[in-house]
């Protein structure tokens, strides 16, 4: 009778099972300490920076470039230089009557510079692409398909909590279950050591007893151990140690809950972010047709090694440069690369568009399914409600005809575990409920994140 009270307490408490501070307070620990939840965290925190890093693409790209080289042999450049002015200088130094003007040999140039310096702030622009704005476009889409990523994980992760919390506590209820048999088997005992001192029952029907007894020990021993595991798992959830004490839920009084409000489901919003993705990059290659235009700055000095050193004081290059540039670009063929991109494009959008309604309809018929099963196992934990409370009326009668000597021992121990069983059955089949009911939140989408 004591545990019957124990089950329907727990049942009439199982309302507020899902809004239950002690629960609550674990879910919001192990959404804060998951060490998957930080990760997805990270990549969101990397999709930011891969946005802002988009928006930079707009703004001027500074560099400064420095090319020193020097370099012996190769091609050269022939320069008649003396066959062009020596006859021109003769011819001077005839009229004038002097050798003012000397006669200079050809000379060459090396077609390889050699101690030649190029140094150069080089920036650049853009002033019209479009690539650029739908880069930036997918990268903005990719940032709330990260969170929406995070928010399903969430969803999923609550969802884990809580079917641990049940596994914990269903194996702790067997196990006051198991210790709840013993008692009655310890009864027996005393009942039949009575018995056998007044020569009433054979002394066999003690071994049996003790053999009963045994076998129940290793049982609470099994149930133990599958609540050490549960535990162990459930603080894995929390990341937390795993022998570390878990406080059992003291539950509320609310009658049992089936209406869920329906939530919103992140799945959808994952295609949707998909299909836009996808539309972004199928206008980023439709801009193929579109100019690219861009602009540049060059300010610098070219000459060789000497002239730095000749330079002024101000450190200004005898051959300083400043160059303007603007650049245009259009694709004028590419053998149809483009229009296939386009087209692979235009069927990624199509194949989303129908998943959204293919999933769509999934996620309904996972909530009907989800309600109809915890229909079921609400029926099926009031059907096992009676099976208890008679097994402990049968019960009770069977020892007191076996105290009177009315009954052999054998009867006893039928009535015994017939109690066993039925409270082990309305146990598993209240935290079957439990359980469907947390899957059915899930469904719907019901938790408030």
């Amino acid at each position: 009778m004591f545990m019957k009270k124990i089950l329907i307490f727990l049942l009439i408490g199982f309302g507020s099972f899902g809004q239950s501070d002690i629960l609550n307070n674990y879910v919001q620990e192990g959404l804060k300490n998951s060490q998957t939840l930080k990760q997805q965290n990270f990549q969101l925190q990397k999709a930011v920076f891969a946005l802002s890093e988009a928006k930079t693409l707009f703004k001027p790209n500074i560099n400064f470039n420095t090319t020193l080289s020097t370099a012996q042999g190769g091609r050269k450049i022939e320069i008649p230089i003396g066959d062009l002015v020596n006859p021109v200088y003769s011819t001077l130094n005839a009229l004038t009557q002097t050798n003012a003007f000397p006669q200079i040999q050809n000379t060459s140039e090396q077609l390889v510079p050699k101690d030649f310096y190029d140094m150069r702030v080089k920036t650049t622009m853009p002033l019209l692409n479009a690539e650029l704005k739908y880069n930036q476009a997918i990268k903005n889409e990719q940032i709330s398909l990260q969170q929406t990523e995070i928010q399903v994980y969430k969803r999923e992760l609550v969802k884990d909590i809580k079917l641990a919390y049940i596994n914990y506590l269903k194996a702790t209820e067997a196990i006051k279950i198991y210790e709840n048999t013993l008692k009655l088997l310890h009864e027996s005992e005393r009942v039949n050591e009575s018995l056998i001192r007044n020569g009433s029952a054979n002394p066999t029907v003690l071994v049996r007893t003790r053999n009963e007894i045994s076998k129940f020990d290793a049982e609470i021993d099994a149930a133990k151990s599958n609540q050490k595991n549960a535990a162990a798992y459930f603080n894995f959830l929390l990341n937390r140690d795993f022998t570390e004490k878990i406080t059992l839920d003291s539950l509320g009084k609310e009658g049992l809950k089936f209406d869920l409000a329906d939530g919103h489901r992140e799945e959808l919003d994952k295609i949707k972010t998909g299909i836009e993705i996808n539309r972004q990059i199928l206008g980023l290659n439709q801009s193929y047709k579109k100019w690219k235009i861009g602009a540049s700055l060059d300010v610098g000095s070219q000459g060789r090694f000497a002239q730095i050193a000749g330079a002024d004081k101000n450190f200004i290059s005898p051959n300083a440069f400043v160059l303007l540039g603007i650049s245009f670009d259009l694709p004028v063929y590419s053998f149809g690369r483009n229009q296939l991109k386009i087209k692979q494009s235009e069927m990624e959008i199509a194949s989303l568009d129908a998943q959204m309604q293919q999933v769509r309809n999934q996620l309904d018929l996972q909530s009907e399914l989800a309600k109809n099963s915890l229909n079921s196992a609400k029926e099926i934990y009031e059907s096992k409600a009676s099976q208890v409370s008679t097994s402990e009326r049968y019960y009770r009668d069977m020892m007191r005809r076996y105290k009177e000597g009315n009954l052999n021992f054998i009867e006893l121990l039928d009535a015994q575990t017939q109690i066993t069983t039925a409270q082990l059955q309305q146990s598993i089949s209240l935290f079957e409920v439990w359980t469907k009911w947390v899957e059915l939140e899930r469904a719907k989408a019901s938790f408030q994140l």
